[in-house]
């Protein structure tokens, strides 16, 4: 007989890893942003596939808690936005609809718990699809937010399919931007890091201007004014 009590492990928990809840049922959808939210992750709801779309066109997500008995589910899989990061998915379904759990989703890694789920399941799944997952960003020397990609190494920038013409100035903007996405740079920051010194706010202004005609001609828009404070690359609910 052994001499001490074992004792029993701490349940893992978040690093503040952003999660999308795509659930339509009230309770289920406090339950579970809750117990995610006090496991240490960060939490958007939406209640449809639709809306899930909408914010992935947005913003990146570390993962996504996905109901697969939503209405307009399979809407997820034939609509799906053109993101850089595809993130993994948890879908949260029962036992009858296993042979269709949207194989064409296409989001990335996936596994599933079944209903009704035991919250430590759920909780134990995130972590096993955020440690296979790991750093998430565009492969080799790239920077990218939603379908806005940088090539470093090739000095290219890219909208989608579309390649942008950009000049040495408006490339130095953008990767400030993109490394520093939604962060707002005043413009004398902008002016230091793209010519070295500050060029005066028309300087600043046009340039900001030029960059937004090419980069934003698709949407949705990702270069935003913060009146008396600078600007911003990032989604339109992004949090500062």
């Amino acid at each position: 007989m052994y001499g001490g009590t074992r004792e029993k492990p701490a349940p893992a928990r978040g690093a503040g890893q952003h999660l999308l809840l795509v659930v339509d049922e009230p309770y289920m959808a406090e339950l579970l942003s809750t117990t995610l939210e006090l496991a240490g992750y960060r939490i958007t709801v939406v209640g449809s596939g639709t809306e899930a779309l909408a914010r992935l066109a947005e913003r990146r997500f570390d993962l996504l808690v996905v109901d697969a008995t939503l209405p307009d589910m399979e809407s997820m899989g034939r609509d799906r936005p053109a993101v850089v990061d595809r993130p993994p998915v948890l879908l949260l379904t029962v036992y009858e609809s296993l042979d269709r759990l949207v194989p064409e989703l296409g989001l990335g890694e996936r596994d599933y718990v079944t209903k009704p789920f035991r919250v430590a399941e759920v909780l134990a799944r995130v972590q096993v699809l955020l440690r296979g997952a790991g750093p998430r960003r565009p492969r080799g020397d790239e920077l990218g937010y939603h379908d806005l990609v940088l090539d470093d190494t090739r000095c290219e920038a890219r909208r989608g399919a579309r390649r942008l013409d950009l000049t040495p100035a408006e490339y130095r903007l953008l990767r400030h931007l993109l490394v520093n996405a939604h962060r707002v740079l005043s413009k004398e920051q902008i002016g230091r890091y793209v010519w070295g010194d500050f060029r005066g706010d028309n300087a600043i202004e046009q340039l900001v201007s030029r960059l937004r005609r090419k980069v934003d001609r698709d949407a949705p828009v990702l270069i935003h004014t913060r009146r008396g404070f600078g600007y911003w690359l990032g989604g339109v609910d992004a949090e500062f």
